[in-house]
Protein backbone atom coordinates (compact mmCIF):
# COMPACT_ATOMS: atom_id res chain seq x y z
CA UNK A 1 0.00 0.00 0.00
CA UNK A 2 1.36 3.40 -0.97
CA UNK A 3 -1.29 5.29 0.99
CA UNK A 4 0.20 8.25 2.85
CA UNK A 5 -0.20 7.78 6.61
CA UNK A 6 2.04 10.37 8.23
CA UNK A 7 3.87 13.60 7.43
CA UNK A 8 6.52 14.98 9.80
CA UNK A 9 8.86 17.97 9.70
CA UNK A 10 12.25 18.44 11.34
CA UNK A 11 13.99 21.78 11.91
CA UNK A 12 17.69 20.88 11.96
CA UNK A 13 20.98 22.74 12.15
CA UNK A 14 22.44 24.66 10.53
CA UNK A 15 19.29 26.12 8.87
CA UNK A 16 17.34 23.34 7.17
CA UNK A 17 13.81 21.95 7.27
CA UNK A 18 13.44 18.25 6.44
CA UNK A 19 10.13 16.58 5.55
CA UNK A 20 9.40 12.90 6.21
CA UNK A 21 6.44 11.17 4.51
CA UNK A 22 5.52 7.61 5.49
CA UNK A 23 3.19 5.21 3.67
CA UNK A 24 1.03 2.37 4.97
CA UNK A 25 3.56 -0.15 3.63
CA UNK A 26 6.36 1.46 5.62
CA UNK A 27 8.11 3.20 2.73
CA UNK A 28 9.55 6.51 3.89
CA UNK A 29 10.32 9.43 1.61
CA UNK A 30 12.41 12.45 2.53
CA UNK A 31 12.28 16.00 1.20
CA UNK A 32 13.79 19.35 2.06
CA UNK A 33 11.54 22.40 2.42
CA UNK A 34 14.19 24.80 3.67
CA UNK A 35 13.45 28.49 3.18
CA UNK A 36 16.40 30.26 4.78
CA UNK A 37 15.23 32.45 7.67
CA UNK A 38 11.58 31.46 7.17
CA UNK A 39 11.62 27.70 7.79
CA UNK A 40 9.35 27.86 10.82
CA UNK A 41 6.71 29.50 8.65
CA UNK A 42 7.20 26.86 5.96
CA UNK A 43 6.83 24.18 8.60
CA UNK A 44 3.30 25.40 9.28
CA UNK A 45 2.56 25.44 5.55
CA UNK A 46 3.73 21.82 5.25
CA UNK A 47 1.42 20.83 8.09
CA UNK A 48 -1.51 22.49 6.34
CA UNK A 49 -0.71 20.93 2.96
CA UNK A 50 -0.37 17.50 4.54
CA UNK A 51 -4.12 17.57 5.14
CA UNK A 52 -4.46 17.18 1.36
CA UNK A 53 -2.17 14.14 1.31
CA UNK A 54 -3.05 11.96 4.30
CA UNK A 55 -5.02 8.91 3.13
CA UNK A 56 -4.11 9.46 -0.54
CA UNK A 57 -1.93 7.39 -2.88
CA UNK A 58 1.65 8.68 -2.71
CA UNK A 59 2.32 7.68 -6.33
CA UNK A 60 -0.07 10.28 -7.77
CA UNK A 61 2.69 12.87 -7.67
CA UNK A 62 1.55 15.16 -10.48
CA UNK A 63 -2.02 15.20 -9.18
CA UNK A 64 -0.83 16.05 -5.66
CA UNK A 65 1.39 18.82 -7.06
CA UNK A 66 -1.53 20.33 -8.96
CA UNK A 67 -3.81 20.27 -5.93
CA UNK A 68 -1.17 21.67 -3.55
CA UNK A 69 -0.21 24.54 -5.88
CA UNK A 70 -3.59 25.38 -7.41
CA UNK A 71 -6.15 24.07 -4.95
CA UNK A 72 -6.58 27.32 -3.06
CA UNK A 73 -7.41 30.88 -4.06
CA UNK A 74 -4.05 32.33 -2.87
CA UNK A 75 -1.07 30.69 -4.55
CA UNK A 76 2.64 30.96 -5.11
CA UNK A 77 5.39 32.74 -3.22
CA UNK A 78 8.43 31.34 -1.43
CA UNK A 79 6.62 29.93 1.62
CA UNK A 80 4.03 27.85 -0.23
CA UNK A 81 6.44 26.88 -3.02
CA UNK A 82 9.03 25.70 -0.47
CA UNK A 83 6.44 23.65 1.41
CA UNK A 84 5.29 22.04 -1.84
CA UNK A 85 8.92 21.43 -2.81
CA UNK A 86 9.71 19.43 0.32
CA UNK A 87 6.60 17.29 0.00
CA UNK A 88 7.15 16.78 -3.73
CA UNK A 89 10.72 15.58 -3.20
CA UNK A 90 9.51 13.13 -0.56
CA UNK A 91 6.84 11.74 -2.90
CA UNK A 92 9.43 11.19 -5.66
CA UNK A 93 11.66 9.47 -3.10
CA UNK A 94 8.77 7.15 -2.20
CA UNK A 95 8.04 6.42 -5.86
CA UNK A 96 11.64 5.50 -6.56
CA UNK A 97 11.78 3.20 -3.55
CA UNK A 98 8.43 1.63 -4.50
CA UNK A 99 9.62 0.83 -8.03
CA UNK A 100 13.18 0.02 -6.96
CA UNK A 101 14.73 2.70 -9.18
CA UNK A 102 16.50 6.03 -8.77
CA UNK A 103 14.29 9.04 -9.49
CA UNK A 104 16.20 9.94 -12.64
CA UNK A 105 15.13 6.59 -14.10
CA UNK A 106 11.49 7.53 -13.50
CA UNK A 107 12.13 10.87 -15.21
CA UNK A 108 13.14 9.19 -18.46
CA UNK A 109 16.51 7.71 -17.68
CA UNK A 110 20.01 9.14 -17.49
CA UNK A 111 21.46 11.45 -20.12
CA UNK A 112 24.85 11.65 -18.35
CA UNK A 113 26.93 9.59 -15.95
CA UNK A 114 28.31 12.37 -13.75
CA UNK A 115 27.56 15.99 -12.92
CA UNK A 116 30.07 18.79 -12.48
CA UNK A 117 29.76 20.64 -9.17
CA UNK A 118 30.97 23.94 -7.80
CA UNK A 119 31.37 25.45 -4.34
CA UNK A 120 31.06 28.96 -2.93
CA UNK A 121 34.15 30.80 -1.69
CA UNK A 122 34.33 33.87 0.52
CA UNK A 123 36.98 36.49 1.12
CA UNK A 124 36.69 40.27 1.29
CA UNK A 125 40.22 41.02 0.12
CA UNK A 126 42.01 39.65 -2.98
CA UNK A 127 44.50 37.80 -0.79
CA UNK A 128 41.64 36.06 1.07
CA UNK A 129 39.97 35.19 -2.24
CA UNK A 130 43.22 33.60 -3.45
CA UNK A 131 43.54 31.51 -0.29
CA UNK A 132 39.95 30.29 -0.30
CA UNK A 133 40.00 29.39 -3.98
CA UNK A 134 43.28 27.55 -3.59
CA UNK A 135 41.69 25.53 -0.78
CA UNK A 136 38.64 24.75 -2.96
CA UNK A 137 40.85 23.65 -5.86
CA UNK A 138 42.76 21.40 -3.48
CA UNK A 139 39.52 19.49 -2.80
CA UNK A 140 39.20 18.74 -6.52
CA UNK A 141 36.72 21.44 -7.57
CA UNK A 142 37.12 22.79 -11.07
CA UNK A 143 34.65 25.67 -10.58
CA UNK A 144 33.82 28.10 -7.79
CA UNK A 145 31.40 30.95 -7.19
CA UNK A 146 32.18 34.16 -5.34
CA UNK A 147 30.29 37.28 -4.35
CA UNK A 148 31.13 40.30 -6.46
CA UNK A 149 31.02 42.53 -3.39
CA UNK A 150 29.61 43.22 0.02
CA UNK A 151 27.40 46.27 0.44
CA UNK A 152 27.26 48.41 -2.69
CA UNK A 153 26.23 52.04 -3.09
CA UNK A 154 23.35 52.70 -5.46
CA UNK A 155 25.84 54.54 -7.67
CA UNK A 156 29.17 52.83 -7.01
CA UNK A 157 32.33 54.78 -6.35
CA UNK A 158 35.53 54.19 -8.29
CA UNK A 159 36.94 52.44 -5.24
CA UNK A 160 33.95 50.08 -5.05
CA UNK A 161 34.23 49.23 -8.75
CA UNK A 162 37.97 48.67 -8.49
CA UNK A 163 37.48 46.37 -5.50
CA UNK A 164 35.07 44.15 -7.47
CA UNK A 165 37.52 43.89 -10.36
CA UNK A 166 40.49 43.19 -8.07
CA UNK A 167 38.72 40.31 -6.36
CA UNK A 168 37.69 38.65 -9.63
CA UNK A 169 41.19 39.19 -11.03
CA UNK A 170 42.61 37.42 -7.98
CA UNK A 171 40.26 34.51 -8.57
CA UNK A 172 41.31 34.17 -12.19
CA UNK A 173 44.97 34.29 -11.18
CA UNK A 174 44.54 31.21 -8.98
CA UNK A 175 42.18 29.32 -11.28
CA UNK A 176 44.11 29.81 -14.50
CA UNK A 177 42.43 29.09 -17.81
CA UNK A 178 41.29 25.53 -17.06
CA UNK A 179 38.87 26.30 -14.20
CA UNK A 180 35.82 28.54 -13.87
CA UNK A 181 34.65 31.32 -11.57
CA UNK A 182 31.04 32.47 -11.42
CA UNK A 183 30.42 35.93 -9.96
CA UNK A 184 27.30 36.48 -7.86
CA UNK A 185 25.97 40.05 -7.79
CA UNK A 186 23.41 38.81 -5.23
CA UNK A 187 20.94 41.54 -6.20
CA UNK A 188 23.13 44.08 -4.37
CA UNK A 189 23.76 46.25 -7.42
CA UNK A 190 21.52 48.84 -8.98
CA UNK A 191 21.03 48.29 -12.70
CA UNK A 192 23.26 51.28 -13.47
CA UNK A 193 26.14 49.94 -11.37
CA UNK A 194 25.71 46.39 -12.62
CA UNK A 195 25.90 47.58 -16.24
CA UNK A 196 28.97 49.63 -15.41
CA UNK A 197 30.92 46.81 -13.76
CA UNK A 198 30.04 43.98 -16.17
CA UNK A 199 32.32 45.13 -19.03
CA UNK A 200 35.16 45.59 -16.53
CA UNK A 201 34.94 41.88 -15.65
CA UNK A 202 34.93 40.55 -19.21
CA UNK A 203 38.76 40.25 -19.48
CA UNK A 204 38.60 37.71 -16.62
CA UNK A 205 36.01 35.59 -18.46
CA UNK A 206 33.54 34.76 -15.67
CA UNK A 207 31.57 31.53 -16.08
CA UNK A 208 28.41 33.57 -15.53
CA UNK A 209 27.23 36.71 -13.74
CA UNK A 210 24.48 35.82 -11.27
CA UNK A 211 21.44 37.80 -10.12
CA UNK A 212 22.51 41.26 -11.34
CA UNK A 213 19.19 42.74 -10.19
CA UNK A 214 16.79 41.76 -7.41
CA UNK A 215 14.01 39.40 -8.53
CA UNK A 216 11.28 42.02 -8.23
CA UNK A 217 13.20 43.97 -10.88
CA UNK A 218 13.34 41.06 -13.32
CA UNK A 219 11.81 43.37 -15.93
CA UNK A 220 15.20 45.16 -16.01
CA UNK A 221 17.41 42.14 -16.54
CA UNK A 222 17.27 42.38 -20.33
CA UNK A 223 19.05 45.73 -20.11
CA UNK A 224 21.85 44.05 -18.22
CA UNK A 225 22.03 41.08 -20.60
CA UNK A 226 22.53 43.49 -23.49
CA UNK A 227 25.36 45.26 -21.66
CA UNK A 228 27.74 42.29 -21.56
CA UNK A 229 28.97 39.29 -23.54
CA UNK A 230 29.28 37.26 -20.33
CA UNK A 231 26.50 34.69 -19.73
CA UNK A 232 23.91 35.96 -17.26
CA UNK A 233 22.11 33.79 -14.70
CA UNK A 234 19.26 34.22 -12.23
CA UNK A 235 16.47 32.26 -10.57
CA UNK A 236 17.14 31.32 -6.96
CA UNK A 237 14.32 33.69 -5.95
CA UNK A 238 11.93 32.76 -8.75
CA UNK A 239 9.42 30.07 -7.90
CA UNK A 240 7.63 28.84 -11.03
CA UNK A 241 7.65 28.74 -14.83
CA UNK A 242 5.62 31.92 -15.05
CA UNK A 243 8.32 33.85 -13.18
CA UNK A 244 11.09 32.31 -15.28
CA UNK A 245 9.43 33.07 -18.61
CA UNK A 246 10.22 36.82 -18.75
CA UNK A 247 13.87 36.41 -17.74
CA UNK A 248 14.32 33.68 -20.32
CA UNK A 249 12.71 35.93 -22.91
CA UNK A 250 15.14 38.67 -21.79
CA UNK A 251 18.07 36.45 -22.75
CA UNK A 252 19.54 34.89 -19.61
CA UNK A 253 21.87 32.02 -20.40
CA UNK A 254 21.53 30.06 -17.15
CA UNK A 255 18.37 29.40 -15.11
CA UNK A 256 18.92 28.72 -11.42
CA UNK A 257 15.75 27.42 -9.76
CA UNK A 258 16.11 26.06 -6.24
CA UNK A 259 14.52 22.63 -5.84
CA UNK A 260 13.60 23.46 -2.24
CA UNK A 261 11.96 26.77 -3.20
CA UNK A 262 10.54 26.32 -6.70
CA UNK A 263 8.00 23.55 -6.24
CA UNK A 264 10.37 20.61 -6.07
CA UNK A 265 11.30 18.08 -8.74
CA UNK A 266 7.97 18.34 -10.53
CA UNK A 267 8.15 22.08 -11.22
CA UNK A 268 11.91 22.29 -11.83
CA UNK A 269 11.66 19.65 -14.54
CA UNK A 270 9.12 21.90 -16.27
CA UNK A 271 11.34 24.96 -15.80
CA UNK A 272 14.19 23.01 -17.40
CA UNK A 273 12.05 22.18 -20.41
CA UNK A 274 11.03 25.83 -20.73
CA UNK A 275 14.68 26.92 -20.49
CA UNK A 276 15.62 24.49 -23.26
CA UNK A 277 13.23 26.32 -25.60
CA UNK A 278 15.27 29.50 -24.99
CA UNK A 279 18.65 27.76 -25.40
CA UNK A 280 19.35 28.28 -21.70
CA UNK A 281 21.11 25.90 -19.34
CA UNK A 282 20.02 24.77 -15.87
CA UNK A 283 22.28 25.23 -12.83
CA UNK A 284 20.07 24.82 -9.73
CA UNK A 285 20.73 26.90 -6.66
CA UNK A 286 21.58 24.64 -3.70
CA UNK A 287 23.54 25.97 -0.71
CA UNK A 288 21.36 23.63 1.38
CA UNK A 289 21.33 20.14 2.85
CA UNK A 290 21.80 16.60 1.54
CA UNK A 291 18.20 15.97 0.52
CA UNK A 292 18.00 19.11 -1.61
CA UNK A 293 21.34 18.25 -3.21
CA UNK A 294 20.25 14.68 -3.99
CA UNK A 295 17.01 15.97 -5.53
CA UNK A 296 18.98 18.38 -7.72
CA UNK A 297 21.28 15.61 -8.91
CA UNK A 298 18.37 13.31 -9.75
CA UNK A 299 16.94 16.03 -12.00
CA UNK A 300 20.38 16.66 -13.47
CA UNK A 301 20.99 13.07 -14.49
CA UNK A 302 17.79 13.13 -16.57
CA UNK A 303 17.95 16.68 -17.94
CA UNK A 304 19.87 17.39 -21.18
CA UNK A 305 20.40 21.14 -20.65
CA UNK A 306 22.00 20.77 -17.20
CA UNK A 307 25.17 22.82 -16.83
CA UNK A 308 26.54 22.40 -13.31
CA UNK A 309 25.40 21.87 -9.72
CA UNK A 310 25.99 24.11 -6.70
CA UNK A 311 26.74 22.32 -3.42
CA UNK A 312 27.69 23.52 0.07
CA UNK A 313 29.85 20.73 1.47
CA UNK A 314 32.39 22.44 3.72
CA UNK A 315 30.93 25.93 3.30
CA UNK A 316 31.79 28.33 6.11
CA UNK A 317 28.24 29.13 7.26
CA UNK A 318 27.23 25.51 7.91
CA UNK A 319 27.59 25.94 11.67
CA UNK A 320 26.35 23.14 13.89
CA UNK A 321 26.08 20.50 11.16
CA UNK A 322 27.59 19.64 7.81
CA UNK A 323 25.80 18.52 4.63
CA UNK A 324 26.82 14.89 5.00
CA UNK A 325 26.21 14.63 8.75
CA UNK A 326 22.63 13.44 8.21
CA UNK A 327 23.59 10.71 5.71
CA UNK A 328 24.19 7.14 6.83
CA UNK A 329 26.48 6.62 3.83
CA UNK A 330 28.39 9.71 2.69
CA UNK A 331 29.77 8.09 -0.46
CA UNK A 332 26.98 8.96 -2.95
CA UNK A 333 27.38 12.73 -2.42
CA UNK A 334 31.15 12.94 -2.41
CA UNK A 335 32.85 14.40 -5.48
CA UNK A 336 35.98 13.36 -7.33
CA UNK A 337 37.81 15.66 -9.75
CA UNK A 338 34.97 18.14 -9.49
CA UNK A 339 32.17 15.69 -10.36
CA UNK A 340 29.52 13.60 -8.60
CA UNK A 341 28.97 10.16 -10.09
CA UNK A 342 25.45 9.06 -11.04
CA UNK A 343 23.35 8.02 -8.03
CA UNK A 344 22.07 4.46 -8.41
CA UNK A 345 20.17 3.65 -5.20
CA UNK A 346 16.34 3.78 -5.29
CA UNK A 347 14.54 7.07 -4.74
CA UNK A 348 16.67 10.13 -4.20
CA UNK A 349 19.69 7.86 -3.87
CA UNK A 350 20.72 8.67 -0.30
CA UNK A 351 19.87 7.15 3.07
CA UNK A 352 19.02 9.62 5.82
CA UNK A 353 20.14 9.01 9.41
CA UNK A 354 16.74 9.35 11.05
CA UNK A 355 18.10 9.15 14.58
CA UNK A 356 20.46 12.06 13.89
CA UNK A 357 17.62 14.07 12.33
CA UNK A 358 15.27 13.54 15.27
CA UNK A 359 18.00 14.45 17.74
CA UNK A 360 18.84 17.59 15.76
CA UNK A 361 15.18 18.62 15.68
CA UNK A 362 15.05 18.50 19.46
CA UNK A 363 17.88 21.05 19.52
CA UNK A 364 16.31 23.03 16.66
CA UNK A 365 17.70 26.19 15.09
CA UNK A 366 16.67 29.81 14.68
CA UNK A 367 18.74 30.96 11.69
CA UNK A 368 17.90 34.43 10.41
CA UNK A 369 19.10 36.44 7.45
CA UNK A 370 21.57 39.20 8.33
CA UNK A 371 20.50 42.83 8.06
CA UNK A 372 22.90 45.33 6.51
CA UNK A 373 22.92 49.12 6.44
CA UNK A 374 24.91 51.68 4.49
CA UNK A 375 27.09 54.26 6.21
CA UNK A 376 24.20 56.73 6.13
CA UNK A 377 21.99 54.27 8.02
CA UNK A 378 19.79 53.26 5.10
CA UNK A 379 18.95 49.62 4.39
CA UNK A 380 21.33 47.69 2.13
CA UNK A 381 20.60 44.58 0.06
CA UNK A 382 22.54 41.62 1.39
Amino acid sequence: MTTIERVETFLVAPRWLFVRVETASGIVGWGEATCEGRSETVRTAVEQLSELLIGKDALRIEDHWQVMTKGSFYRGGPILASAVAGLDQALWDIAGKHFGAPVHQLLGGPVRDRIRVYGWVGGDEPSEVRDQIAAAVATGLTAVKMNASGRMSAVASVAELDAVVARVAAAREVLGDERDVAVDFHGRFSLATARRVAPLLEPYRPFFLEEPVVPENSHLIGEFVRSTTTPVSTGERLYNRQEFLPVLQAGIAVAQPDLSHAGGITEVRKIAALAEVYDAQLAPHCPLGPIALAACLQVGFATPNYLIQEQSIGIHYNLGAEVLDYCLDKTPLTFVDGYVERLTAPGLGIEIDEDAVRAADERGHAWRSPTWRHRDGSYAEW
